[in-house]
């Protein structure tokens, strides 16, 4: 019977530092939009456009799991795209950077807080909606390309070291830069219109990195299909796939903790500790201490296994945002000290986690004897999307439940009690969803650093056998 698929590694220059580079400037470009959406537009929304937290999260809860859905979507089509002579991945980059973009600045026009009430709900659902639509088509072949452009695991922890040290990049810049413009002088008001034309630059660097990434790396795993494998049965072999269920209920736990953490962290330092400048710090360490750790990724994992290492690094982090929550400190300096040591221990995790994907990539061909990087990837994504639409909706919910207070002047002033609850809630969510997030792992997660290496040598030794048949 012929097979449906062959999948081989071309032959082209050996896995080097242009990969590395050129993957890591996907996810700087990546966070130039996505960064600012999480972390700054539910408070665009609420302080310049004049939403309810309410309002806000019912937006982001019901966009999100419309978009959840256009992940599985995507991965499917890119899965079953043409096999270009640049490889599978590259041209869905190329050609979707544009509309991404495009809807990203539509996402924060000023002029919008002057409409009615039902005008502004309706554009800002569609703004969000076509921007998270965009976001998946490239972001999902983007990350889909990690595992076509080495098979070998110690290349594939390389990629997810600098894809976790682009994040950070991408991340720590937006969020130190934009609330240096956003303010109007020394208040707390934020102008619109300097949102926009900051939301115009971070979208032109995006459109820089994009086109670096396609130049720079080389997809050299390949798979031709003879046709399409029926989605029953990918479906089922997702399912048989225990690895890809695990990680797909613990990323969801460390994406409403990443979420919730960007956009809380915002109102805590806006409304309680009242110190803006420390807020850029604070962003930055929320998500760039995994550039601390980068150096010493490929050592953790050849020596005790991602599993192993995130385990321990997720219940250490539970414990430290465990102790501010308890502390209650009104010092914002010791939190900012507290922040550090706690993002370290989340970020072992965010930056080995690209890597635990291309595992069970690998670990589903294994299974299955189909490769299916595009939906498999997108499965993981949709997990992602809906937690970004429980983090957005929790999050939206609680500042009304609350009595957190919105305004089209550029913020109102909080009450005590509202602000206190704020703190509570920005320590709180991090100590529940990094505790269990490790439970979790260490209970069920099957893919110990054993098992990895044991997946490898099979797949290197099927690619080579595929690649004889291929040139006789």
């Amino acid at each position: 019977m012929e097979k449906t698929q062959k999948t081989i590694t071309v032959a082209a220059a050996p896995f080097n530092i242009k990969d590395r580079i050129g993957y890591m400037f996907g996810d700087i470009g990546n966070n130039f939009s996505f960064n600012i959406i999480n972390s700054f537009l539910m408070i665009f929304y609420t302080n310049v456009l004049g939403l309810t937290g309410a309002q806000v999260g019912i937006l982001f809860l019901t966009a999100r799991f419309v978009d959840a859905f256009a992940d599985i979507t995507v991965g499917r089509l890119v899965d079953n795209s043409k096999l270009h002579k640049s490889g599978r991945f590259k041209p869905w980059i190329n050609r979707m950077k544009y509309p991404l973009l495009i809807a990203f600045i539509l996402t924060f026009v000023p002029i919008v807080k002057d409409w009615a009430l039902p005008a502004r709900l309706v554009y800002v659902f569609i703004t969000y909606l076509g921007w998270g639509i965009f976001y998946s088509s490239v972001n999902i072949p983007y990350g889909s390309m990690a595992s076509a452009i080495s098979g070998d695991p110690n290349d594939k922890t390389s990629l997810s070291t600098f894809r976790a040290i682009g994040s950070a990049v991408g991340s720590a810049l937006t969020s130190y830069i934009v609330p240096m413009f956003i303010y109007i002088g020394a208040s707390q008001k934020i102008s619109g219109s300097r949102f926009f034309w900051v939301v115009v630059g971070c979208a032109l660097i995006a459109w820089a990195c994009y086109t670096l990434t396609t130049a720079l790396t080389t997809e050299r795993v390949r798979t031709e299909k003879s046709e399409n494998v029926p989605l029953a049965s990918v479906v089922k072999g997702m399912f048989e796939n225990r690895a890809l269920v695990v990680l797909v209920v613990v990323d969801i736990l460390i994406v409403i903790n990443q979420n919730l953490s960007g956009t809380l962290l915002t109102y805590l330092f806006n409304d309680y500790f009242k110190d803006t400048k420390a807020l850029g710090i604070a962003l930055i360490f929320n998500f760039a201490t995994v550039i601390l750790l980068a150096p010493f990724s490929t050592w953790m994992t050849r020596t005790f296994g991602r599993k192993e290492c995130s385990i321990v690094a997720l219940f250490i982090g539970a414990a430290i945002y465990g102790t501010l929550m308890i502390v209650h400190t009104q010092s914002s300096l010791f939190y900012l000290v507290m922040l550090f040591f706690g993002s370290l221990g989340a970020g072992v995790f965010n930056l080995m986690v690209w890597a635990f994907i291309t595992d069970v990539i690998d670990n589903h061909e294994v299974l299955t004897g189909v490769r299916e990087d595009g939906i498999v990837y997108g499965v993981n994504s949709f997990a992602r999307k809906v937690a970004q639409a429980i983090a957005g909706g929790f999050g939206g919910f609680m500042l009304t439940f609350i009595g957190y207070k919105s305004s089209t002047g550029g913020g109102a002033d909080q009450t005590t009690t509202v602000i206190n609850h704020i703190y509570t809630l920005a320590t709180g969510v991090p100590t529940v969803c990094l505790f269990l997030a490790g439970l979790i792992l260490l209970v069920f997660y099957p893919l110990s650093k054993k098992r990895v290496n044991a997946n490898a040598a099979k797949l290197a030794e099927i690619h080579a056998e595929n690649a004889a048949e291929e040139n006789k």
